[in-house]
């Protein structure tokens, strides 16, 4: 890969980075339905489940287009 498309594949990434970290209150990760919390009067469990999931297929997708991409 040239040092331009390298340098232009790592600005895309800073800048998706960058917006995720903007948006990521409003995207309730943490809350979402699947997520099981419980606990005691000390002690507390917290299994994101669901955010789990999201996260797998969404990063699942990412490195599929990624990977993509690169082999053109």
């Amino acid at each position: 890969m040239s040092l331009g498309r390298s340098l232009l594949v790592f600005g895309l990434v800073l800048a998706v980075v960058g917006i995720l970290l903007e948006l990521a209150p409003a995207l309730r990760l943490g809350r979402l339905p699947g997520d099981v919390s419980f606990g005691g009067a000390n002690w507390r469990v917290f299994v994101p489940l669901g955010t789990s999931l999201l996260l797998s297929i969404v990063l699942t997708l990412v490195f599929a287009v990624v990977g993509a991409l690169a082999r053109r």
